[in-house]
């Protein structure tokens, strides 16, 4: 295994753009594999998120946020109303939005895709000190708050 000094910064796997979209793609594979056991993907556990976050609640705010189609939050929606973690009303202010709403089973499916990231954390951070790992998350939510992540 390298060590950390051996990586020459001016090489394309030495960039950071790099090395995160290396281990997103990986992490993102995994995690994928995990909660496909409660039939969801990873955009389910990210909606199910941003609706518990408070951050937006229309499809076409969550479309925005997530930076997908609208045509995917409604589907996203109609597989998570199917499960019973997601509720639809009509916004009263404006009847052609449709506001999503977290139900005490979005709630445990969110419990559980958390668990599964946790658990993917520990294993991607295994032999790293306290200290790195600490750095590891700000540095990785200072990121994600630049790029207008819900945190």
């Amino acid at each position: 295994m390298r060590s950390v000094k051996d990586v020459k910064q001016e090489t394309l796997t030495g960039t950071a753009a790099f090395q995160l979209g290396t281990l997103g793609a990986i992490t993102a594979e995994l995690f994928a594999e995990r909660l496909a056991v409660h039939g969801l993907k990873p955009k389910h556990a990210g909606l199910l998120a941003l609706l518990d976050s408070g951050a937006a609640a229309s499809q076409q705010d969550i479309a925005r946020t997530m930076r997908v189609t609208p045509s995917l939050v409604v589907g996203l929606a109609d597989h998570l109303e199917e499960l019973g973690a997601v509720t639809r009303e009509r916004d009263p202010a404006d009847r052609r939005r449709q506001i999503l709403g977290l139900t005490d089973r979005g709630r445990e499916l969110l419990a559980r895709c958390t668990e599964t990231a946790s658990a993917i954390d520990e294993e991607l951070t295994a032999g790293l000190d306290d200290a790195f790992r600490t750095n590891l998350r700000r540095t990785l939510a200072v990121l994600a708050a630049r790029a207008g992540l819900p945190g």
